[in-house]
């Protein structure tokens, strides 16, 4: 599928995310080639995540996951027969006061909601969510690499 670090890179209007437009419509394609509740919930999530951070970078990687970066992956969104699992790369570092992270828990890095069929999702904390593991992200590249920050 699409690798989006293969693709140039072009900036469009506010409705698009900044990055690769490739990566975006094989997102769109993959909502799409779903059809079901698994579409719907991804597309529904992946807007979410767009309004919470305007300037997040969506790319698929591994062989079609979408996947939204700010200063880093903030999650993915795959899909599976059950469920839609949105996994935070660095999740365990993440508060999470609403008590989304349903999946993964014994992790050490990697925290993951898992969406079923019909469930409800916490437009406010998903959002909130998002946006605290872009934070992390942004503060994590500012800090000098313990290499750079020893010579």
């Amino acid at each position: 599928m699409t690798k989006a670090t293969a693709m140039p890179k072009e900036k469009s209007g506010p409705e698009e995310a900044q990055g690769d437009v490739s990566a975006a419509r094989a997102i769109d394609a993959r909502i799409a080639e779903l059809g079901d509740w698994r579409g719907e919930t991804l597309a529904r999530v992946r807007a979410i995540i767009r309004r919470a951070v305007p300037e997040v970078v969506e790319t698929v990687k591994w062989r079609g996951v979408p996947v939204w970066e700010h200063a880093g992956i903030i999650c993915t969104g795959e899909t599976y027969k059950a469920v839609v699992k949105l996994t935070f790369a660095k999740g365990a570092a993440l508060e999470d006061p609403s008590g989304l992270f349903n999946a993964s828990l014994e992790g050490n890095v990697r925290r993951a909601i898992d969406i079923r069929e019909g469930e409800a999702i916490d437009d406010e904390a998903l959002t909130a969510l998002v946006r605290t593991a872009a934070a992390l992200n942004a503060s994590a590249a500012k800090r000098p690499k313990r290499a750079a920050a020893r010579a």
